[in-house]
């Protein structure tokens, strides 16, 4: 959205986020496009491996409606073993750089949970910092976020990539995630952090049952009056249920974006960004008769 005609409309604090000098209106729920440029990440390491395939992945999914790529150069799929901060840095900081030279507008976020790695993708153009340890594995990251005066994806994660899967218990997983969030976001706040989104971290450190427990309880998360994510997309929730594999789980990932879309998601994190765009529309047209309807 441009800034005049973002200026032009009111917006909630959950429906609007700064992102550097660009502006995301999330009063439709947007997309979040994955770009691993890992070669192990669950679904699809190793398939960007050269510029040229780099840069027309990126493009498709900006033509099929991605608002936002979000490149990652180190897997955090369960079990994952920590790779060394140089090799991160050596995989997404040039792919950073050539796609915000390629596509200049384009909002770019970065998955990481390091500070430095952060900082190094925010100097090249990314403008979101996607931690999947909600500043848990990075004692500096708040206090660099704070200075980057960037935006800023708070995940939830019991553990470590590494450890998450092993036996992941809550007393109350709704009550417990919602509870770091209130924490860490009143963190955030108070080091002058306001361009804040939140993601529950399905699959990172949550049993099956605890997943489609928070995917059903979204609405909990609504206190907080920010921008929610939702990643399913090809997860072990939707294989474990209807027997598939991430390559066969297309159809189970947009069953449950509609769920999420309809329980309150702002953002949908997917590999297959034309389907979650349809997705959205759908919804969307839903939401229109049935508003219609109750009048």
């Amino acid at each position: 959205m441009s800034e005049k005609s973002a200026k032009d409309k009111v917006f909630s604090a959950k429906d609007f986020l700064r992102c550097g000098d660009k502006g995301l209106d999330l009063s439709t729920p947007a997309i979040m496009g994955i770009l691993n440029v890992s070669p192990d990440s669950f679904y699809d390491g190793g398939n960007y491996s050269n510029d040229n395939i780099v840069l027309k992945r990126v493009e498709t999914m900006i033509e099929e409606g991605a608002a936002i790529i979000d490149i990652g150069g180190a897997s955090s799929r369960p079990g994952s073993i920590e790779i060394d901060q140089e090799v991160e840095i050596k995989r997404v900081i040039p792919v950073i750089e050539k796609v915000v030279n390629e596509f200049p507008g384009q909002i770019i976020s970065v998955d990481t949970y390091r500070s430095a790695v952060a900082h190094k993708a925010v100097e090249a153009g990314a403008s979101i910092d996607h931690d999947i340890s909600g500043g848990g594995l990075d004692p500096d990251m708040f206090s660099t976020i704070a200075k980057l005066e960037t935006a800023y994806l708070l995940m939830h994660m019991q553990g470590t990539p590494a450890t998450m899967q092993d036996n992941p218990k809550y007393e109350d997983v709704v009550k417990e995630v919602t509870g770091v969030f209130e924490k860490k976001v009143a963190q955030l706040k108070m080091l002058g952090i306001k361009n804040i989104l939140i993601d529950p971290g399905f699959g990172f450190g949550k049993t099956l049952n605890h997943n489609f427990i928070l995917l059903s309880r979204l609405d909990a998360f609504e206190k907080l009056n920010l921008p929610l994510v939702v990643g399913v997309s090809r997860k072990s929730m939707i294989n474990t249920v209807i027997k598939t594999t991430p390559d066969q789980a297309l159809n189970g990932t947009s069953v449950l974006n509609t769920l999420a879309i309809l329980n309150g998601a702002s953002v949908l994190r997917v590999h297959d960004v034309k389907e979650a765009h349809e997705t959205i529309q759908l919804v969307d047209y839903y939401k229109v008769i049935q508003g219609k309807q109750a009048r």
